[in-house]
């Protein structure tokens, strides 16, 4: 394992977290009364796709998965179009697992979907950039010992702890605070983005300190 190789995935780990502070401080010099409170929904929309921007945006310079074999114009236009499809069913998915976990089923559905949306940013896509549209490599990057670069690893620990973030952010919901950020799905919705944050940092952190551990086979 280069060292250079985890100074590229630092690099990138932090455009990312960096494109995060963007959405949250830049709309406010273009939009009146923009805020990540006042105006969450619009935070939700401007945060998504600027994370699923800058994250297709490195895959293409990066590569970190490139394949050495090459594909016609139609096979990039399948899986293109297999990717979006992927995606939106995961935002289905998020969104039915959130409802199935106690919110709203009919009240705030754009809300919910909004929030699936930001966790299919967080996860999904990353997958879809990284993988492709393959189910059997995801399942063997987030089976035990299934990395086989820094990449899916940073893909593991990001994705986790995104999904960790959003599951610890409901906590504070039901409690008699009466703030505004329990409001739904505000609290879910940031500690998503605090746990993907996180996982950008510690992912770059964990494997240069385990490097000497980690050993990448090819299956």
């Amino acid at each position: 394992m280069r060292e250079a190789d985890i100074r590229r995935l630092l690099a990138a780990n932090l455009l990312s977290a960096l494109a995060v502070v963007l959405a949250a401080l830049l709309p406010a010099f273009f939009l009146d009364g923009f805020s990540v409170l006042g105006t969450h929904l619009t935070w939700l929309c401007v945060c998504s796709v600027c994370v699923a921007t800058l994250n297709i945006i490195l895959h293409l310079v990066l590569k970190p998965n490139q394949s050495h074999k090459r594909r016609s114009f139609a096979h990039k236009i399948s899986r293109f179009l297999k990717c979006c499809i992927y995606f939106f069913m995961s935002c289905i998915l998020f969104h039915a697992i959130i409802v199935l976990y106690g919110a709203p089923l009919i009240e705030s559905v754009t809300e919910t979907f909004l929030f699936a949306v930001l966790l299919s940013t967080f996860t999904t896509l990353q997958c879809l950039c990284l993988l492709g549209p393959n189910i059997q490599a995801w399942i063997r990057v987030f089976s035990k010992n299934g990395a086989m670069s820094i990449w899916e690893s940073s893909l593991q620990i990001t994705s986790m702890c995104s999904i960790l973030g959003a599951w610890f952010g409901a906590f504070p919901i039901p409690l008699d605070w009466d703030r505004p950020w329990q409001v739904w799905p505000i609290s879910c919705s940031l500690g998503a983005t605090f746990g993907y944050m996180a996982g950008l940092i510690i992912a770059p952190l964990w494997i240069h300190w385990n490097r000497k551990q980690l050993t990448y086979k090819s299956r």
